[in-house]
């Protein structure tokens, strides 16, 4: 039987990257986003051309409803999953500055962000520990997608931040829980990458970059996480459960 990859978000931007990606890997693909399925026919038939299965999960993460539909879908179309890449995310609604942030933009960024993916994980660790007793010598992870914004504040992304810092330690969480089945667990922190949600702060991105910003003079693209997620999911790196990759052009490196 194909491995399963169940890839939240993953219908654009770095979702649809790390979705070709796992496709070139021949890994079916369970794929979750909000859009109606009619919406996204013809990215899920591109995703088709690789020769893999590839199936639409839709629902909000937020809503425990939504992630029970989409679990249950998975199992019902697929009977397995291998590997989950949280990837769901949305952005500020405002870029309001930390000490005028509404709670209700609070609440819906923290709750996709940081709850829905939480116990979205929960959920499917659970499965992958009943699969991983039955079937020992299958291979299973859990990628996470987080951003250079768990460890960089900005004061008009606050909420982002901190809903990014709280993924961080949710996987370090998940990692120590599931090492005792052998499923490792695994954080990628992106630096700028160029999708539908830096494409309004896209200009001020790259002026930044070209005055050092980055060590690599480019936004990143899609694919580069794609490439990452690929290699963890082949267990290119292995005795490796636990990190975090970041995957920012070198943004992070510290200079003088």
């Amino acid at each position: 039987m194909n491995r399963v990859a169940l890839i939240t978000g993953g219908t654009r931007g770095i979702g649809l990257g790390i979705a070709k990606k796992l496709a070139a890997e021949g890994i079916d693909l369970a794929i979750n986003g909000v859009r109606s399925e009619q919406e996204v026919s013809a990215v899920l038939e591109e995703l088709r051309k690789f020769g893999v299965q590839v199936a639409y999960f839709p629902g909000d993460i937020s809503k425990t409803q939504d992630r029970d539909s989409i679990v249950s879908g998975v199992k019902a179309h697929f009977g397995k999953l291998n590997f989950l890449v949280n990837n769901a995310g949305v952005a500020p609604r405002v870029r309001a500055d930390i000490l005028e942030v509404a709670e209700e933009d609070f609440d819906h960024l923290i709750s996709i962000n940081l709850r829905g993916t939480f116990f979205l994980s929960q959920a499917v660790a659970s499965w992958m520990i009943k699969q991983k007793e039955a079937y020992s010598l299958d291979s299973f992870s859990i990628v996470t997608i987080t951003s250079v914004s768990a460890k960089l504040a900005s004061t008009n992304r606050a909420v982002y931040c901190m809903a990014k810092s709280g993924l961080s330690m949710m996987s370090q969480v998940f990692a120590v829980k599931l090492a005792e089945f052998g499923i490792p667990v695994y954080e990628i922190q992106p630096g700028v990458i160029e999708t539908d949600m830096t494409e309004k702060v896209k200009e001020v991105y790259q002026e930044r970059i070209q005055h050092g910003l980055t060590l690599e003079p480019r936004m990143g693209q899609p694919e580069d996480i794609g490439k990452v997620v690929a290699a963890l999911v082949r267990g290119d790196l292995s005795y490796a459960t636990g990190q975090i990759i970041a995957v920012d052009g070198g943004m992070m490196v510290g200079r003088l």
